[in-house]
């Protein structure tokens, strides 16, 4: 396998240059429904109203910009089946697929830390 190297200049992949492709890519991508689409596409291929199931609290609306996004970036794939009504099907690119490592990361430290930032959230807030 082949992994795609980034071939811009050196600014465009700094996270922190105000200015920089890689804050505006990290910025987009790391929000909560984008972390949690991620998720509950993991291996599997879902419909848009498969997805919004497993995504609970998304909006339509919000579903919807964040697969937009996701699609954009080439981290997600759209495939549109040719039946009437036509049947629409989201699943993660090879990219995706790797960010979702990432993700699952965080999921797994969150778990592991919950209490922690509980009883702390607890002290701060008196």
């Amino acid at each position: 396998m082949v992994t795609k190297q980034f071939s811009g200049s050196p600014e465009d992949a700094d996270l922190r240059r105000a200015d920089s492709l890689a804050r505006q890519i990290f910025s987009d991508v790391a929000n909560k429904w984008a972390f949690l689409i991620i998720e509950a596409l993991g291996e599997r291929t879902l419909r848009f109203s498969e997805l919004r199931n497993e995504v609970e609290g998304v909006s339509h609306k919000m579903l919807t910009q964040n697969l937009r996004m996701l699609e954009r970036y080439g981290l997600v794939e759209r495939t549109v089946h040719p039946t009437v009504p036509p049947r629409v099907e989201y699943a993660l690119t090879e990219p995706g697929r790797a960010l979702r490592a990432t993700v699952d990361g965080m999921c797994g430290w969150t778990h592991q830390y919950l209490g922690h930032i509980e009883a702390a959230r607890r002290r701060f807030d008196g």
